[in-house]
């Protein structure tokens, strides 16, 4: 039986791109993803399934993601992380804007105010207001999410639980930290009148 050989790559060349690739998410990425969704269609989810199936549902779609990205091994890792990424920031975008709308009752958010919100999320301090250190150091914190768990996705099906999970939680956390503990009325999410 042969010894197996992993694809060589350079793995600060890889690096090197991540950030590049973070730093442009930064720059313009994350309004974009902001823009790409349907405010309306999340107020419909939530009066439809309740705020905590909307969370669960977003949930399984950031798990679904995570667990194909470590499918393959590293093939489908170095192909499906960029997915996987755009695909978590957007749910935890929709848990965010799906609790700020069940705290309210105002569906409309605008980018700062969301964004506001998801930096408190990950503990990055906003200040008054969104700067471009401030969206940096939001992809740095996702990526250390995500990346923590990064090498375990290379093995084969072992890694697709991995990632399904890791994403599944994350986004649950994102949403536990955003909800009012049980009892108290008073949100967590403050959102401009």
């Amino acid at each position: 039986m042969g010894l197996v050989t992993l694809p060589k790559f350079n793995i600060r060349k890889v690096k090197s791109d991540f950030k590049d690739g973070f730093k442009k998410l930064s720059s313009d990425g994350f309004k974009n993803i902001f823009n790409g969704i349907d405010q309306l269609g999340i107020k419909q989810g939530v009066d439809r399934l309740g705020i905590d199936k909307f969370i669960t549902q977003c949930a399984l779609l950031a798990a679904g993601s995570g667990a194909v990205t470590g499918l393959g091994g590293i093939t489908t890792l170095l192909i499906g992380v960029p997915v996987d990424f755009v695909n978590l920031v957007t749910q935890q975008f929709r848990v965010t804007m799906a609790i700020a709308y069940h705290q309210t009752g105002d569906y409309s958010i605008n980018f700062e105010d969301l964004f506001k919100m998801v930096a408190s999320s990950l503990k990055v301090d906003t200040g008054m207001s969104i700067s471009k250190n401030v969206m940096e150091q939001v992809a740095e914190k996702l990526l250390l999410s995500v990346g923590t768990k990064t090498a375990e996705r290379l093995v084969p099906l072992v890694g697709a639980a991995i990632g399904g999970t890791v994403n599944y939680l994350f986004i649950k956390r994102v949403a536990t930290s955003l909800l009012p503990p049980t009892g108290n009325n008073k949100p967590k999410v403050a959102v401009r009148g």
